[in-house]
């Protein structure tokens, strides 16, 4: 037996994923460049060899906090934009993820600081009731991630209803009892 798809059911599609802009990898590759060069030249130059094994392990745990770690945080959050909902996920070691249905956003918020107009990137805030907003920070162009959310948004709602029922007139529905709907009026 075979099971055809019911074409009323819409299969969730990925639209979009991104990442914080590239620009925030400056400063850690910048910094293993420093780091490399320094390293180089003073290790073993130094005097005394427990000098010598200091330095290349003190350039070793630099290295690894300000150059590979925040490369690794860079390609452990991704955001991913769906048909039905908004996924944030983080962490390298310890996932966490963040959902977020689309029906559930009430405003899609942009703002801009100097530096990201400059790079084209910027943060996009997706507020969701009472709860703190989901923020995908210094997404790049974020114009287009603002104008596909609000085309996603308006699209699920008008699907959602197109798939409820007609609502009855005012003072027209079932009985308590049950049985064949009545007018509810006073004639």
């Amino acid at each position: 037996m075979t099971l055809q798809p019911d074409p009323a059911i819409q299969v969730e599609a990925p639209v979009m994923r991104v990442r914080r802009h590239g620009r925030v990898l400056v400063l850690p590759v910048l910094v293993l460049i420093a780091l490399a060069g320094a390293s180089g030249y003073f290790v073993g130059a130094l005097p005394e060899s427990w000098m010598n094994w200091t330095a290349g392990a003190g350039a070793a745990v630099l290295a690894v906090l300000l150059g590979i770690a925040p490369m690794l945080g860079w390609l452990a959050t991704r955001a991913s934009v769906t048909t039905r909902r908004v996924i944030l996920r983080r962490g390298f070691f310890v996932h966490r993820r963040s959902e977020v249905p689309l029906a559930r956003i009430r405003e899609v918020r942009s703002s801009r600081g100097p530096v990201q107009r400059l790079f084209g990137s910027g943060d996009v805030e997706l507020v969701v009731g009472a709860e703190s907003p989901l923020v995908l920070r210094d997404v790049p162009r974020p114009e287009l991630v603002v104008d596909a959310l609000h085309e996603l948004i308006e699209q699920n709602y008008s699907s959602s209803l197109a798939a409820q029922p007609p609502l009855a007139p005012f003072g027209v529905g079932p009985r308590p009892g049950g049985g064949s709907p009545t007018t509810l009026l006073p004639r």
